[in-house]
């Protein structure tokens, strides 16, 4: 279910306050990292959680046996998460989970290992700079030691009301479609918003002040979406499929993780 990462542990030191990122290195880790997802998802965006989730107040289903769950942990707590799903992973549960939603068969064509992100959440105390700075080191440090081609997940936009969205998705749209080679497509037969329909004029500052920060993270280090998004009612959200091209991003990090 989880494994040490030499790189995701050894080198990145804990920030000044004392916050470390690893990952996570026994099923209670794991759990502590399902009930910041339960109070994050659900208490707080106000996803449904099945009965056994609320029984138990912790977000869980079958990806979380086989994926890595990077940590940041503050004062001893794990305090903020990442689900990571390398091909191997995927094929052992039957799929990545994006793929529940949407066609990505233009990612499973790229040669060499790609990364499904999920689930990423911080808690509400520690939801800061220096916290999101470590999550992303972490992944980053994940990436170089796996020679991970490609990142992508389902990127999410609260609330579930196409019309309400109509600016920020005709902005996705207009202004970060990717590649015909890389563009996956919503599934037929999902709730879905096909874009060729959304007619809406967007304000890009507007826009950009109301996308989550992890979807504007991903814009910004050249992030693009894919054809569609796809309305989740469990989580409350509308989801878009994005995808990274990551030699810009380990790039940066290569040298320093590599020495």
């Amino acid at each position: 279910m989880t494994h040490q990462s030499t790189v995701v542990q050894d080198l990145i030191p804990a920030s000044a306050d004392g916050i470390e990122v690893r990952l996570a290195a026994s099923r209670n880790e794991v759990r502590a990292a399902q009930r910041i997802r339960y109070r994050v998802f659900y208490e707080e965006m106000g996803a449904k959680p099945s009965a056994a989730m609320q029984a138990l107040e912790l977000d869980f289903d079958d990806y979380d046996e086989v994926c890595d769950h990077l940590l940041v942990l503050a004062e001893g707590e794990v305090v903020g998460t990442y689900r990571m799903i390398r091909r191997h992973a995927a094929a052992a549960i039957g799929g990545f989970y994006s793929a529940g939603e949407f066609d990505i068969s233009p990612f499973l064509a790229v040669p060499g290992e790609i990364l499904e992100l999920g689930r990423s959440c911080v808690d509400a105390r520690w939801r800061h700079r220096g916290t999101l700075q470590m999550l992303w080191q972490g992944l980053a440090a994940y990436m170089v030691e796996h020679g991970i081609r490609l990142l992508f997940g389902c990127g999410s936009l609260p609330g579930t009301d196409p019309e309400t969205l109509a600016p920020q998705l005709a902005y996705l749209r207009d202004n970060h479609l990717a590649p015909a080679a890389l563009r996956g497509r919503a599934l037929d037969g999902r709730d879905s918003v096909d874009f060729a329909t959304i007619d809406a004029t967007w304000d890009a500052r507007r826009v950009l002040a109301t996308l989550p920060p992890l979807l504007k993270g991903y814009l910004r280090l050249g992030g693009t979406v894919g054809d569609g998004a796809v309305i989740d009612h469990q989580f409350n959200t509308t989801d878009v499929l994005v995808a990274v091209d990551t030699a810009a991003i380990a790039g940066r990090y290569a040298k320093r993780f590599n020495a």
